[in-house]
């Protein structure tokens, strides 16, 4: 289905209310469920009855930022501009070039944007920024690039007067954003876990299954929960810091609390072993949320990996030899 203005240029109408499969759809999306399908398709589309003058609002195609954004323009008539972000949201759309400055141009043009409305200027999301070059979209497609506050709830008050409060500009990551991001991370990693788990448990018992499902879980759910308080700057030494707590907090368990009949140089040795090995995944996996956190940048990223996967890879490694040797000593 599809509008039209007058001229034949297809207008996908839209609406600001949402309804129960726009829910279960966000649901599925947050549990990975089919990722990449929860798309919308790219184009144009109205909320309300938009004329030459409304404003022309830019989103992914990914469900949950297209829907945000509708949402938050209840009784507002406007065009939103879907880009093809390949299903992917803003951030890390515009962090991978996805949501670019080569998208926003071509949709603007393959929409005819210039013959529905009057004005030459298109609203953008503040965080996508790091993938548009604004003076280009304007060489090429004659249409000036706006930058709309970090959360669609802003939009609204935003769209009075065109101007960006400081708090509008301020971005946030707290505690709740961190949390529905939770199920998508640790669902990744979950049948990796399990099978990891079930594995070591015939080799080294229940401190061995318990140590790979803490490190995942610390890296998946405890790093985002703890992300502002954890030492140091980078994701990396952060979860590094976080697997060092939780393999001291296992080792110590199983040494003073259980007990075992091993020598010392086997408890030693494979006490060591753990600490060389479990830190670096849970590090890793901490490493991974940067991709879905605004408190890092792809220049950052991409050091941090240059920096530390190598380190992560050489300790893992020396933890399965030194625990293999372990396992030869009485």
């Amino acid at each position: 289905m599809s509008e039209s203005i007058g001229i034949e240029i297809p207008i996908f109408p839209a609406s600001s209310a949402l309804g129960w499969a726009d829910y279960w759809d966000h649901f599925l999306a947050r549990l990975r469920w089919k990722r990449g399908e929860h798309r919308v398709r790219p184009g144009l589309y109205s909320l309300g009855k938009p004329g030459q003058d409304s404003p022309v609002l830019v989103s992914a195609n990914y469900t949950l930022s297209f829907d945000a954004l509708r949402s938050a323009l209840k009784g507002i008539d406007a065009y939103i501009l879907v880009i093809n972000t390949f299903g992917v949201n803003v951030w890390c759309a515009a962090g991978k070039h996805t949501f670019g400055t080569e998208e926003v141009v071509e949709r603007i043009e393959t929409s005819e944007l210039a013959r529905v409305v009057r004005h030459r200027t298109v609203i953008l999301p503040q965080l996508s920024a790091p993938g548009v070059s604004a003076h280009i979209v304007k060489k090429q497609s004659g249409f000036k690039v706006e930058y709309g506050p970090v959360r669609s709830g802003d939009l609204p008050e935003y769209l009075k007067t065109h101007t960006a409060t400081t708090d509008m500009r301020r971005v946030r990551f707290g505690i709740v954003d961190r949390v529905v991001l939770t199920p998508v991370e640790m669902l990744g990693y979950l049948l990796y876990t399990l099978v990891a788990a079930a594995g070591l448990f015939f080799w080294g018992g229940w401190a061995a299954t318990l140590m790979v499902v803490l490190s995942v879980v610390g890296g998946a759910i405890l790093f985002p929960l703890l992300l502002p308080w954890l030492p140091t700057r980078d994701f990396t030494t952060k979860g590094w810091s976080l697997g060092i707590v939780i393999t001291l907090a296992v080792s110590l368990v199983n040494m003073l609390v259980l007990g075992t009949d091993a020598t010392l140089a086997h408890k030693v040795l494979t006490t060591v072993s753990n600490f060389l090995i479990w830190p670096p995944v849970t590090a890793y996996i901490s490493l991974n949320f940067t991709g879905a956190s605004t408190f890092t940048s792809r220049s950052g990223v991409k050091g941090e990996m240059i920096s530390y996967i190598r380190p992560l890879l050489i300790s893992f490694t020396m933890g399965i030899i030194l625990n293999i040797v372990a396992k030869f000593v009485h």
